[in-house]
C-alpha cells in the first residue's frame, strides 16, 4: 500500500505539475511530442508527418521549447527537435498505455 502524499509536498510542486500537463494539454503538441518519441526530427519533417500547417507547427514548437520539454540542434539551415526530458516520454507512455496495451517508445535509459 502507498503511504498518502504529503499535501505541502503537492502544493510546492503544483506550478511544475500544471506546466507539464499544460504542455501535453494540446492535440498539435501531443502529435508532436509523438513522433518525437523515436527519433529526432527536423521542422519539415515533423510538418509532413503531422499534417500540421507551418504557422501552427512553430507556434507550438514554440511552446515546447519556452516550456523546456524539447531541444533543438541546428545542422546548417535545418533544426532538428527531440525531447529534452525523457521524464516526458515515461509520460507519454503511461498515457499511452491508459489507452493501450503496449508502449509506443522504449524508454531510454541513461
Amino acid at each position: 500500500m502507498n503511504e498518502p502524499l504529503d499535501i505541502h509536498v503537492i502544493r510546492e510542486l503544483s506550478d511544475d505539475i500544471v506546466s507539464v500537463l499544460k504542455s501535453l494539454a494540446n492535440k498539435d503538441r501531443l502529435l508532436i511530442l509523438s513522433l518525437l518519441l523515436n527519433e529526432e526530427l527536423n521542422v519539415s519533417e515533423i510538418e509532413a508527418k503531422s499534417e500540421i500547417l507551418q504557422p501552427t507547427l512553430s507556434q507550438q514548437l514554440m511552446i515546447l521549447r519556452k516550456n523546456n520539454v524539447v531541444t533543438t540542434r541546428r545542422a546548417g539551415k535545418q533544426i532538428f527537435y527531440s525531447i529534452k526530458d525523457q521524464r516526458f516520454v515515461k509520460i507519454l507512455n503511461d498515457i499511452y498505455q491508459f489507452h493501450f496495451t503496449h508502449p509506443v517508445a522504449v524508454l531510454a535509459t541513461s
